[in-house]
């Protein structure tokens, strides 16, 4: 873990990227343009950027008709608005047709800081992948970004890629070739599993280091694509391990934790236990400092690994 880059960085350089190599790129956002980073791409292509204003709901409109005439439209906004304001045009206008939309989200999570709870979106991830035709994503780092954006244009049809407004560890190697519906493996061990998404897989790799002092085999497998999920991954995980603790940025309710519960209540029923946001809005303070109030730390995983151990 070395270089720190915000996902949203990585995307305004990829979108920017993807516009160079294909003329049918297009970039839509609501007004936050500087925020999202779709600032890079309306530089240097004006006339394929559209600033719909504070319109989310007519943004997306206006993106299904852009689709439907055979362009790629990537629309930004903050994940609290993306999932909460334009929810319904999303459903009628993009999923349901299955148009060819890419949902670019930032700012999700209680890591937008200073906004407060009415800007922290903890349940974009549920809301979303409640969707039919929804596929889900949610970057580790800048590297998964780069290959998720990507991936997200060579895909037909709807993607939510949910990003982050801080500066987060680089966990892949720069070669790192993203799969939609792949997780991976980032940490072999024997004795239990941390599954995680986002930011919160460069803290799982954290804790598992500090467990393997304590003599504690504990594995990590990071889920960027909350949907479609790599069932096999998660199987595997609770076979060999026996023990499983989701970690999210995000509401332990309809999240990457209730994905694999669902998964594994249905095919393996595992210990399990899910760290995230218990059930509450966000509340204003900065980024680290939330992270360390709602329990998304290295130190907080590691309790709950020794914790779902003695439930084995």
């Amino acid at each position: 873990m070395s270089t720190m880059i915000a996902t949203r960085d990585a995307y305004g350089e990829t979108l920017a990227e993807l516009g160079a190599e294909n003329t049918n790129i297009v970039a839509l956002d609501a007004d936050l343009s500087g925020s999202t980073k779709t600032s890079v791409f309306a530089k240097k292509f004006p006339e394929r950027f559209l600033n719909m204003g504070i319109a989310e709901a007519n943004m997306v409109g206006t993106a299904a008709g852009l689709a439907a005439v055979g362009k790629i439209p990537f629309l930004s906004t903050f994940a609290v608005f993306a999932s909460g304001r334009a929810w319904e045009q999303i459903r009628q206008s993009v999923a349901y047709p299955k148009a060819n939309v890419k949902i670019v989200a930032t700012h999700g999570g209680v890591t937008v800081g200073e906004d407060g709870g009415s800007h922290q979106s903890v349940e974009d991830i549920a809301i979303m992948r409640a969707i039919p035709n929804m596929t889900v994503i949610v970057p580790a780092d800048g590297v998964e970004t780069r290959g998720a954006i990507r991936a997200a244009a060579a895909l037909k049809g709807p993607v939510y890629v949910r990003l982050g407004r801080n500066k987060v560890p680089t966990v892949f190697p720069a070669d790192h070739c993203f799969e939609i519906g792949k997780g991976s493996e980032m940490v072999a061990g024997s004795d239990m599993t941390f599954v995680t998404t986002g930011l919160m897989t460069a803290v799982a790799m954290a804790a598992a280091e500090r467990l393997q002092k304590e003599g504690i085999s504990a594995r990590v497998v990071h889920l960027a694509t909350i949907k479609p999920l790599d069932r096999e991954i998660i199987i595997r995980a609770a076979r060999e391990t026996g023990a499983i603790v989701t970690a999210e940025e995000h509401s332990i309710v309809g999240g990457l934790g209730g994905a694999v519960s669902e998964l594994l209540g249905e095919n393996c029923p595992t210990p399990i236990k899910r760290v995230g946001i218990n059930d509450r809005f966000g509340t204003s303070g900065k980024a680290e400092e939330l992270l360390k109030y709602f329990g998304l730390t290295a130190e907080n995983l590691v309790d709950a690994a020794r914790g779902i151990l003695q439930r084995k």
